[in-house]
C-alpha cells in the first residue's frame, strides 16, 4: 500500500479538517496575493467565471489534485514505476504554483486500513481533479465509480473503460467514433464540444509520453475549469482588435504568407495545434519556415504584439551553477570557454546526447558552436540541428544567438529571433568534467510575444555518445540540481547526421583560458553517432 502526500516532500498539504483552509507550507512565508493580467477584473477573494461558464476558484484557494495509480504499474518512461512519474509530476507542479497539491495513491490504498481509507475519501471529496492511471482491477474501478460522484474533473489514462471523463462537469467521450453525437446529425452542444477539444488536447499530450507533457495535461484543466494559469495564457486571436491590428499594420506581410505555399502550410498546422500546445507549435513553425513566415511573425507578433499575449522566464527550478573546474574557482572566461568545448579540436563545440524539453530538445543530430565574436566582448550561439518535416523530409536547421554573461559566473543570458520571434533564455552551466567528456546545460526561457515559457536542459558530450556508467553518480547529482530525473531525458538520433551546416564566422575566437587536448586519435567525425 502506498498512499503519499506530495507535499510532505515539499513542505505543505491537505488540511483535512478545514478543507477550505490555506494552510502555509512549513519553511515558506505567508503567501502573498500577486496582481497579474487575468486577475485585474476581479476583487481579492471573488469567484471568477471562465467563458466556458465553469467556476474559476479564488486565487489564495489550493488546488487539489488526487492522482490514483495501477498498483506496480509500469509507465513507457523507461520502465519507472506510474506512482513514482506522479510523485515527481506533483513537484513540477509546485513550480508552476506553490498552491496546486497533489496526493499521489496506489488503488489498493482503499483496501489499507481504517485511517488510510479515510484519508483517501476525504481527498477525493475534497478533490478539483482526480487522475486516474493505468487502473484495470474491477473492484477498484466500482470503489473509484463511487466515491468520486462530485468530482467535477477527472481524467483517465490507460485505464478500464467503464471509468469515464468528466471536465467541467460533463462527462465526456474521447472516442469520438463511438460517440452517439457523430452517428446522428445534430449539432453537439457547445459545453461538450468545448470539453471535448480539451480532451484531445489532453490526450494528444499524454500520449507523447513525457514528463512535461503530463503536468501539461493537468495544467490544461486546471486553467480551463479551476483557476487561471500564467503560463497558458495563451489564447487565439482576440476577435475585432487582433483583426485590425493585423489589417492595420502587417497586409504586405499576411498576403505574402497566404501566397507561399511553405508560410501558408504552416499557419494551417498551427491552426490545428492548441495553442499552449509548445510541443505541436514548434513542430509546425520547424517544418515550414520560410522568409515569408519570418516576416509575417515579426509584424503580426514581434513588432505589433496582435495577438496580445505575454510570458514570462519560469524562476522555478533554481538551478545553481558549477563552482569549480580542473579545481580553479569558476570564472566568466572558464565559463565561456566550457561552453566553446572541443571547438577548434574538433568542428563543433559539442554535441546533444540527450535532452528534457519536448518541444525544444527532441530534434535529431544537434551541433554546439560556440565561440567569441570579433567585436570585444561579443559571444555567440549557434545550435545546428536536424528537422524531420511533418511531410516526413530531413531537413538542416541553424539559428544564432547572442550571449551575455550574467553576475555570476556560469550564468548567462541568450537571445535569439527564431522565425520572426525573439526569444530570451537564462542559462546554466551545471556541470562539465574536467575531461570535457561530458556537460550538462539547464536554461529557462520565454517567447514574450508567443505567449510561451519554457524549460530544459541538455546533456552534452564531444562525439553525441552517453557519458560512462563511472559518471553515473555525478551526472545524477547535477540532473537532482535541475529538479530532473535520468528518466526524463530521451536520447537524440545521432545516426544520420552527414553533412552538417557548420563552419564559423571569419575572425571568430575560441579558447582563453583553458586547454582542451587535441583529439588526433579520436574517431569522432562529422556525421559519427
Amino acid at each position: 500500500m502506498q498512499l503519499d502526500y506530495s507535499d510532505s516532500l515539499i513542505g505543505g498539504g491537505f488540511n483535512f479538517k478545514n478543507p477550505n483552509a490555506t494552510q502555509t507550507p512549513i519553511g515558506f512565508a505567508p503567501l502573498r496575493l500577486r496582481r497579474s493580467s487575468y486577475g485585474c477584473g476581479a476583487r481579492a477573494g471573488e469567484n471568477q467565471r471562465a467563458e466556458n461558464g465553469a467556476v474559476m476558484v479564488q486565487s489564495e484557494t489550493p488546488v487539489r489534485i488526487v492522482a490514483l495509480v495501477g498498483d506496480g504499474s509500469v509507465s513507457p518512461l523507461k520502465s519507472t514505476p506510474w506512482y513514482d512519474v506522479m510523485l515527481h509530476t506533483a513537484k513540477k507542479l509546485k513550480w508552476v504554483d506553490e498552491r496546486f497539491e497533489m496526493l499521489v495513491s496506489t488503488d489498493n490504498s482503499y483496501r489499507a486500513g481504517d485511517e488510510t481509507k479515510v484519508q483517501l475519501r476525504e481527498a477525493l471529496s475534497n478533490a478539483n481533479i482526480l487522475m486516474i492511471v493505468a487502473i484495470t482491477n474491477q473492484e477498484t474501478v466500482r470503489w473509484i465509480q463511487a466515491n468520486s460522484q462530485d468530482i467535477s474533473n477527472i481524467i483517465c489514462f490507460d485505464s478500464s473503460p467503464a471509468l469515464t471523463n468528466k471536465l467541467g462537469g460533463t462527462f465526456v467521450q474521447t472516442n469520438t467514433a463511438g460517440s452517439i453525437f457523430t452517428k446522428l446529425p445534430l449539432p453537439r452542444p457547445k459545453k461538450l464540444k468545448e470539453s471535448e477539444e480539451i480532451a484531445r488536447s489532453v490526450f494528444e499530450a499524454w500520449d507523447r509520453h513525457n514528463s512535461d507533457d503530463i503536468r501539461f495535461c493537468l495544467l490544461v484543466i486546471i486553467n480551463a475549469y479551476i483557476k487561471p494559469v500564467p503560463i497558458l495564457n495563451n489564447l487565439r486571436a482576440k476577435g475585432f482588435s487582433t483583426l485590425n491590428c493585423m489589417a492595420k499594420n502587417c497586409g504586405p506581410q499576411i498576403l505574402n504568407c497566404l501566397l507561399d505555399p511553405n508560410c501558408r502550410k504552416a499557419l494551417q498546422c498551427l491552426n490545428n495545434c492548441s495553442p499552449v500546445d509548445q510541443v505541436c507549435n514548434y513542430r509546425c513553425i520547424a517544418s515550414y519556415e520560410s522568409p515569408q513566415l519570418e516576416e509575417f511573425s515579426l509584424c503580426v507578433l514581434q513588432k505589433h504584439n496582435c495577438l496580445e499575449l505575454d510570458a514570462k522566464i519560469p524562476d522555478k527550478p533554481h538551478v545553481t551553477p558549477m563552482v569549480k573546474f580542473r579545481g580553479e574557482d569558476l570564472d566568466h572566461e572558464i565559463a565561456e570557454d566550457l561552453f566553446v568545448g572541443w571547438l577548434g579540436s574538433l568542428d563543433w563545440s559539442w554535441r546533444v546526447v540527450a535532452g528534457q524539453n519536448p518541444a525544444y530538445d527532441q530534434f535529431p543530430c544537434q551541433y554546439q558552436l560556440f565561440y567569441r565574436g570579433r567585436a570585444k566582448g561579443s559571444f555567440w550561439y549557434e545550435p545546428v540541428f536536424q528537422v524531420k518535416t511533418l511531410e516526413g523530409d530531413l531537413v538542416w536547421r541553424r539559428r544564432k544567438y547572442r550571449v551575455k554573461r550574467a553576475k555570476v559566473p556560469g550564468t548567462f543570458y541568450f537571445s535569439v529571433l527564431d522565425n520572426g520571434v525573439v526569444s530570451n533564455e537564462c542559462w546554466t552551466i551545471v556541470d562539465v568534467c574536467d575531461d570535457l567528456s561530458w556537460g550538462l546545460f539547464h536554461y529557462h526561457g520565454a517567447a514574450r510575444v508567443a505567449g510561451q515559457s519554457y524549460t530544459g536542459a541538455v546533456l552534452v558530450s564531444p562525439d553525441g555518445v552517453f557519458p560512462d556508467k563511472r559518471w553515473g553518480p555525478r551526472l545524477g547529482s547535477a540532473l537532482d540540481r535541475c529538479g530532473i530525473k535520468e528518466w526524463e531525458l530521451f536520447s537524440v538520433d545521432n545516426c544520420s547526421c552527414e553533412n552538417p551546416p557548420l563552419g564559423l564566422p571569419e575572425g571568430s575566437g575560441l579558447h582563453y583560458k583553458i586547454e582542451v587536448e587535441d583529439s588526433e586519435d579520436s574517431s569522432v567525425g562529422v556525421g559519427d553517432g
